[in-house]
């Protein structure tokens, strides 16, 4: 079973990532961490249920990984697209306990296991080898914890509370089969649109507020 771990606001420059959320939710989302693995960093807040929220951009100071970078953050280019366009919310991310068995059916989709960091791993992620989103953003990135969850701990916690997800498709009914095939828990619940849109209803402090 997959079970939704984050979602994630890609975005150009870590400044703008916040601005955005910032306009959205009258929260300002502190700093996270930098990935000296992904030459990323980001800004991360809670959502309750063991969920959070991740601002996500390339770390203009960090090294090139290497390899495909995660969230399709080599494309800039696409990024600051998806970004005019109002694709903000761009993503999520699902926590599953069997990576192993989900590439070895689904490898095409969501790409090769990458144990991270590489020189001491402590959980595996999914990543396309052109680093690309899986499905363009419609199915989730993968990780595994490999037994030690992210710690809420250490991430802020505003009173912010992720009450819906809503994904934006042109075929919802291949989407949700997909999922189900998947045993996603809790899916995103989907509704026809033009291209891949997602957005989430969340409460804050300030009132119901909704992430683009």
């Amino acid at each position: 079973m997959l079970k939704l771990d984050h979602i994630t606001v890609i975005a150009p420059t870590l400044r703008e990532g916040v601005a955005h959320v910032r306009d959205c939710l009258a929260l300002d989302v502190p700093f996270g961490t930098r990935h000296h693995y992904m030459g990323t960093h980001n800004h991360r807040l809670q959502l309750g249920n063991g969920v959070y929220l991740e601002i996500v951009a390339l770390d203009p100071d960090g090294k090139t990984p290497g390899r495909a970078r995660w969230f399709g953050l080599d494309d800039q280019d696409a990024v600051r697209q998806d970004w005019d366009e109002g694709r903000r919310l761009r993503g999520w991310v699902a926590a599953t306990n069997d990576l192993q068995a989900i590439v070895a059916a689904h490898g095409t989709v969501f790409g090769n296991e990458v144990p991270l960091p590489p020189e001491d791993p402590a959980f595996a992620f999914t990543i396309p080898g052109d680093g690309t989103l899986p499905a363009d953003g419609a199915l989730p990135s993968l990780i595994d914890h490999r037994g030690n969850p992210t710690s809420m701990d250490d991430i802020p916690e505003l009173g912010a509370r992720l009450r819906t997800l809503t994904l934006e498709h042109p075929d919802p009914a291949t989407i949700e089969k997909l999922y189900r095939v998947l045993a996603v828990d809790h899916p995103p619940r989907i509704v026809k649109g033009r291209e891949i849109r997602y957005r989430a209803q969340i409460d804050t402090p300030a009132g119901a507020k909704e992430l683009t």
